[in-house]
């Protein structure tokens, strides 16, 4: 199995190019999803955020409140890093292990849709391939305003917040440029989803794997050998 990671800024359109993923029957993990999924009210993360930023952050129904969490954290560097440090180490654990179950049952390929692929650098050893998504700057600003209702200064404190588009872009093996219509968008991704397919990356890497085994198998049964457990044939 290999990986390709679907990344990009905030509102550059990732969504868009993981769901052209998951049309074609390829297995996409979202960060974003596990990130919700580990805030829900009773999780051991949702404690954390409640007894770090107290009783505000909750709606009446206890769930965490998104909107003002994010106001917090976006105005707040240091509070920023606290939510960084309670949300990241869970969030990553789950990813590798959705990744490993898809591994064992034998698809050639997944896709993870990480937005902070370059922030965080989770599993960058193991990533065959990055496909940024990319907009202009004022589209960016407008969608991400239009996305959250959010004011101009607020929306530009987001965007700030992560690492530049460009230098994604750069660090990328492919770019979508989501500037122009949904339907160009998923052509683009269409042609990765086909290259990706012609790939013989997840052979390399079961060889690879297959090797790796056989050596460490190899080295046990020597290391036995010499110390008496095993019985000569």
């Amino acid at each position: 199995m290999f990986i390709v990671a679907v990344t990009g800024g905030i509102a550059t359109g990732k969504s868009t190019v993981s769901k052209v993923f998951e049309r074609h029957g390829i297995p996409v993990i979202d960060a974003d999803k596990i990130a919700r999924e580990i805030v829900e009210p009773g999780q051991a993360a949702w404690e954390q955020i409640r007894a770090t930023f107290g009783e505000d952050v909750l709606l009446p129904s206890k769930e965490i409140n998104r909107a003002v969490l994010a106001r917090m954290i976006f105005e707040d560097k240091e509070l920023r890093g606290k939510l960084n440090q309670i949300t990241h180490p869970k969030i990553h654990r789950k990813i590798f292990w959705r990744a490993f179950k898809l591994f064992v049952t034998g698809h050639s390929w997944i896709v993870l849709d990480l937005p902070l692929l370059f922030e965080t650098g989770i599993l960058m050893d193991f990533i065959y391939k990055i496909v940024c998504v990319s907009c202009d700057s004022d589209k960016q600003l407008q969608r991400l305003i239009a996305r959250n209702e959010l004011s101009e200064a607020e929306a530009s404190h987001r965007i700030e917040s992560q690492m530049p588009l460009e230098k994604k872009c750069e660090q990328s093996h492919f770019v979508i440029d989501n500037n122009g219509s949904i339907e160009e968008t998923e052509e683009s991704a269409i042609r990765v989803v086909n290259m990706m397919k012609e790939s013989k990356q997840h052979w390399r890497n079961r060889v690879y794997l297959l090797g790796l085994v056989m050596i460490v198998g190899f080295t046990i049964y020597m290391l036995l050998k010499i110390f008496g457990r095993v019985p000569d044939v």
